[in-house]
């Protein structure tokens, strides 16, 4: 089993690199289940009706969201219909939509997507790790592979987060802070690890804005209109590889054997 997670699309320029690279990459890494954040896909802020369908025809299986999920408000009205469109599940009974998707990849394998969301320096939302174990307890027996995408802004609660699950989920990966960090590994209980996947977008920018605006927000902290980067467009991603021929790990699913970072530039 191989599955690539695509790192925060920010904007037109991730837009356009994941419509003019993913095929490539899916045929040429043998790729069964593609996922990706899609919540800052829309001018960096949110997500369309229109792009999450565009995602999905593109060959994304899965798209997991953030504290941006509900910036478009014509998205409500679409989650609840579109199950392959995630939102962190520890937002409170009621909101819009689902945290989690449970499907079927290229290969057979039956696979489960669940999206959380951290609570340090973001907004007050229901515990992600109980809403984890939650989610997880109500899993079909026939769950092969489950990833988890925690989408916070502390390495703390993330790295905690993926102690917590070692051995229940194959794979728990960090998005929102859009900087890709350099601590991939798999846990000791065979859950595949890294704290933040980074972005897929401009990097000339700040964390996929224009640098300008963000520096003079800096300089006089007055309210500022943000736009996205240009230039650099990179698409961040990681490859998740199971052991399909060793044992499972305690909750019985599929062992990661590695993580790799996979960087591809819209020029190269």
């Amino acid at each position: 089993m191989r599955v690539l997670f695509v790192g925060d699309i920010v904007g037109s320029p991730g837009r356009q690199i994941v419509r003019d690279r993913l095929a490539d990459i899916v045929a040429q890494k043998k790729v069964h289940l593609v996922i990706a954040n899609g919540e800052n896909s829309a001018a960096g802020f949110g997500i369309t009706p229109r792009l999450a369908d565009e995602f999905l025809h593109d060959g994304i299986d899965v798209l997991t969201g953030g504290n941006h999920s509900w910036d478009r408000r014509e998205i409500m009205d679409y989650l609840p219909h579109e199950p392959r469109l995630l939102r962190p599940a520890n937002f409170p009974d009621g909101s819009p939509g689902s945290g989690l998707f449970c499907g079927t990849a290229k290969n057979g394998v039956k696979y489960a997507v669940l999206n959380l969301q951290g609570r340090t320096f973001l907004p007050a939302i229901d515990d992600p790790f109980r809403k984890a174990d939650s989610e997880l307890a109500r899993l079909s027996p026939d769950i092969d592979f489950v990833f988890v995408d925690m989408h916070a802004e502390t390495t703390s609660e993330k790295v905690a987060m993926g102690w917590y699950l070692d051995g229940r989920a194959t794979a728990v990966v960090g998005t929102h802070t859009h900087v890709a960090t350099a601590d991939e590994h798999v846990l000791p209980q065979g859950t595949a690890y890294i704290t933040d996947v980074g972005m897929t977008g401009p990097h000339g920018g700040v964390i996929g804005m224009d640098r300008q605006g963000i520096i003079k927000k800096f300089l006089d902290g007055l309210p500022a209109r943000f736009e996205v980067a240009e230039g650099d467009v990179q698409m961040n991603t990681v490859l998740i590889e199971t052991a399909d021929e060793s044992p499972r790990n305690s909750a019985g699913h599929l062992r990661a054997r590695s993580i790799e970072r996979l960087r591809f530039r819209l020029d190269t």
